[in-house]
């Protein structure tokens, strides 16, 4: 196994791509705050399926967490996550910018994107899709990659960014890779490292809660509010759990749908302890 190159500066990193663009290889980025997981490297790997170079950047970006969120505590894992990548073979550069590179003094210029960033996860989390949004143009600028990849589990992030890239014409393929799992249904995520064992198996009852939500709809349950009554009732079977939402929306608009006549968006976010989790999935009514 060997580490990726890492490269911590912008003029290194452009210097790097220059070098793929010009032996005629195709750039693909994978953006991260590090913590890596099966889920991250299931997108470098889809990355390298396409894309000769694949660019990691590992940030733990500032701007998009909130007052009293878990910035200081997020965990921060560089020689794990080097050691993860050099599982994933060649093709492969780190880029591990310093803070003061992405926001330097005087940084003043924000990315607000319109009524997809606002529900959900935009009011639950005050400022958070500007941050996001914010870093993402300007790693889609310092690495100027031909495709990008993200995960599902934050689908609405994923529709921030791509409603991002056609609204300012970011010339750049967006590609939404499926949520990646353990085995019993848990969503991978970096948090979950901050779970006890006891609150690791609470935790399923979000995978617990969208199977119940696709099951309904496969018996035949329409109602959007009836759907989501059920799954309160399941979450609140557990005194430790506090929802932040339960929504069944339009995949593309995320506005609600009070029937699930067509493809539907069930999304969770749900405070187990100081721990916030989030997950999604499709519903399909089966053919009438």
């Amino acid at each position: 196994m060997q580490r990726p190159a890492v490269v911590s500066n912008l003029a290194e990193l452009r210097q790097a791509v220059a070098s793929a663009r010009a032996a005629g290889k195709r750039v693909g980025l994978v953006p991260t705050m590090g913590a890596l997981h099966e889920g991250h490297l299931s997108l470098v790997r889809a990355s390298q399926s396409e894309c000769s170079l694949t660019v990691v950047t590992i940030f733990v970006n500032p701007s998009q967490f909130g007052p009293g969120e878990d910035y200081d505590r997020y965990p921060r894992t560089l020689d794990a996550d080097l050691d993860a990548l050099g599982t994933c073979g060649g093709g492969i550069l780190v880029f591990v910018p310093r803070t003061e590179e992405v926001y330097p003094p005087g940084f003043a210029s924000w990315v607000e994107v319109g009524p997809v960033a606002e529900p959900w996860e935009g009011r639950c989390r005050p400022g958070h899709f500007r941050g996001v949004a914010t870093i993402v143009l300007k790693l889609f600028n310092m690495v100027g990659a031909d495709i990008a990849y993200f995960g599902q589990k934050d689908y609405q992030q994923a529709l921030v960014i791509r409603r991002m890239v056609e609204d300012l014409n970011v010339p750049i393929e967006v590609r939404v890779c499926p949520t990646v799992r353990e085995p019993d249904g848990l969503a991978m995520s970096s948090r979950n490292a901050y779970l006890s064992a006891e609150a690791r198996q609470q935790a399923l009852v979000l995978w617990k809660s969208l199977c119940l939500a696709d099951a309904m709809v496969c018996e035949g349950h329409r109602g959007a509010a009836a759907i989501r009554q059920r799954l309160r009732e399941l979450i609140q079977s557990n005194a430790d759990m506090r929802i932040d939402y339960i929504a069944l929306a339009d995949p593309e608009t995320l506005k609600p749908v009070e029937q699930v006549s067509g493809r539907t968006l069930a999304a969770l976010a749900v405070r187990l302890g100081s721990t916030r989790l989030i997950d999604n999935r499709f519903l399909e009514p089966p053919p009438s």
